[in-house]
């Protein structure tokens, strides 16, 4: 029904927004409505490094997670593609970037409140913090970037069906 959003097309759609915003399931759904190929990055990075997110960043820490994350990015090669990013990827510009060029960037947004009432495992999700730094803290770095690098801004505070639907709306009123 939707598949007319890529047909023509070989840009993919990236997702972008704080950890618990939706990103993966949303991706997943968006992938299968507008006939597109599907990319978790967290995944992809495990894969690479063969360890978990939380594994890489207590063995490198913060900026040595992000640079794994870059890299990983940096190496997507992908056409028709929706992309679930990792929260972080846009605290490292060149990785954002290359993501412009894959495609259009969709910013999940979700207010802190409601980021902290969906997050339950925040030590063991593998969410890219400084010691000492609360998602409000990272919400407060990164909001500003999210809106920074967004073609698209959608609200993802209510079901992910209704997220994709107004993904696939703005997509149909987007220009490139």
């Amino acid at each position: 029904m939707h598949g007319g959003v890529l047909n023509a097309m070989t840009r993919s759609v990236i997702l972008i927004g704080m950890p618990g915003c939706g990103k993966s399931t949303t991706g997943v759904l968006l992938a299968k409505a507008i006939c597109a190929e599907f990319c978790d990055t967290d995944l992809v990075i495990q894969k690479r490094e063969g360890k978990s997110l939380c594994e890489i960043i207590a063995e490198r820490g913060t900026d040595g997670f992000l640079d794994a994350e870059r890299d990983t990015i940096m190496s997507l090669d992908v056409q028709r593609t929706v992309i679930a990013t990792g929260g972080s990827v846009v605290c490292r510009g060149d990785a954002m970037e290359h993501l412009r060029r894959l495609g259009t960037i969709v910013y999940l947004d979700v207010p802190l409140g409601e980021i902290i009432a969906r997050i339950d495992n925040i030590t063991t999700r593998g969410i890219a913090l400084s010691p000492g730094q609360t998602l409000a803290d990272v919400y407060a770095v990164r909001r500003p970037l999210y809106e920074k690098y967004a073609d698209i801004t959608v609200s993802a505070c209510g079901s992910a069906e209704r997220t994709v639907g107004d993904i696939i709306d703005k997509l149909h009123n987007y220009t490139y």
